[in-house]
């Protein structure tokens, strides 16, 4: 009989990373078994306004409810195995430690999913994510850097941790004509940490060349930032390009791209460019997407960039380093050999990328999870623990069938 998941995570329309992560990984697990009863509990900041909620949604944890966690729990408890997607930042409670107290609760096999595994935690954010992988019964990371910093900076079971990559959609296609102009993509919600400026300043570089590439900057500015600083980074890198005199090659696409769009928009990419500041990130989508649409890609040396297209797949450049980045675009743009180089070298790691092969490798581990029998680890919430302490699992009955029906 095919299993019943359970997913807690935000969910579209949230517009995030993870919310499209868990919509792809949902809709992969569940379209063989397409009448199994799997579920979202979908995590807010603010109760969710009028009109109906997505089919897959089952109930809501909004951030920082009396009693909210609870009664997610019950929600998850209706299914046979629970995938649990964490960032620090999607949970209520200091550093998102809400998360604890529904986990406390979870009485069937708990997989967690972690996008982010910092090198430098507070006390408090160790103090969390050892809580989490400590009352998981699997951690899954979606890179072999990722695995290490786990294992080696907190305080995990290394026979709990799997690594399984971030998956991306179908979108190879044969590499496009040469344009008249070449284009550059960098794409992803912005915000300060991008690194847009540094391919902003790269286009100055490369205002030689005869047609000077177009730099296209796709996304909506992340909502979080938004709120916050409203468009300042966004008019910044617009004040950037008029004083370096490239404002005629510097777009700005606004949108929020439906998944159609974005592959084809990727897919005219002659070269995608991912800057960011960030020497921590063991996690790209992006980065994902774009090696399996066969796209040339220049990233700054981030840790998922290095374990990924460390090999030839991609072309490395150092962190802000602006002539290195226009070395980088201008051999891809003008040179059809390194164009093919890379090209057959990331046709080789595309099909393991593939949502598919992801998502068959997420249902061998939940089945065996679900075939177990006995009890599942639990801790208590990391807010009755004093501080400084690690969690220590205790037992929690379990059992692989479900205890309350969720709703739909």
């Amino acid at each position: 009989m095919p299993l019943r998941y359970g997913f807690l995570s935000t969910y579209p329309p949230t517009q995030c990373g993870l919310a499209t992560f868990t919509a792809a990984l949902f809709d992969e697990l569940t379209s063989t078994a397409p009448g199994a009863s799997s579920g979202v509990v979908r995590l807010l900041d603010a109760p969710a306004g009028p009109g109906p909620r997505p089919a897959a949604v089952v109930g809501d944890l909004v951030a920082g409810t009396p009693g909210g966690p609870r009664r997610a729990a019950r929600l998850l408890n209706g299914f046979d195995v629970v995938i649990v997607q964490h960032e620090y930042g999607v949970y209520g409670g200091p550093d998102g430690d809400e998360v604890i107290e529904v986990l406390d609760n979870v009485e069937v096999p708990v997989v967690v999913v972690l996008h982010t595994v910092l090198v430098r935690p507070t006390q408090h954010q160790r103090e969390v994510l050892e809580a989490l992988v400590a009352s998981a019964d699997a951690v899954v990371v979606m890179t072999e850097t990722a695995r290490v910093r786990l294992v080696d900076g907190y305080r995990a079971h290394t026979h709990r941790v799997s690594v399984i990559p971030h998956g991306a959609a179908e979108n190879r296609r044969a590499a496009p004509a040469r344009s008249a102009r070449p284009t550059v993509l960098t794409w992803g919600l912005l915000g300060p940490g991008k690194g847009i400026e540094w391919g902003i300043a790269a286009m100055a570089e490369l205002a030689d060349l005869d047609p000077a590439p177009r730099y296209l900057v796709a996304g909506l500015t992340h909502p979080k930032v938004l709120a916050r600083e409203g468009e300042a980074y966004r008019d910044g890198l617009a004040a950037l390009a008029a004083r370096l005199g490239v404002t005629d090659a510097v777009v700005f696409d606004h949108r929020y791209l439906d998944p159609g769009s974005l592959a084809e928009l990727v897919s005219g990419a002659d070269v995608v460019l991912l800057p960011y500041d960030s020497v921590d990130q063991v996690t790209s989508g992006i980065l994902i997407e774009a090696v399996t649409a066969l796209r040339p890609v220049v990233a700054t040396r981030f840790p998922h960039a290095v374990e990924l297209l460390g090999d030839g797949t991609g072309l490395l450049v150092p962190h802000g380093d602006v002539a290195a980045i226009a070395a980088a675009v201008r051999s891809i743009i003008t040179d059809d050999g390194v164009v093919r180089g890379l090209a057959s070298a990331t046709a080789a790691h595309a099909p393991e990328l593939l949502w598919p092969a992801v998502a068959r490798r997420y249902r061998r581990l939940a089945a065996g999870l679900a075939a177990r029998t006995g009890s599942r680890p639990s801790v208590a919430p990391v807010s009755q623990r004093a501080p400084g302490t690690v969690p220590t699992p205790t037992r929690t009955p379990t059992t692989a069938t479900a205890t309350v029906t969720a709703r739909r």
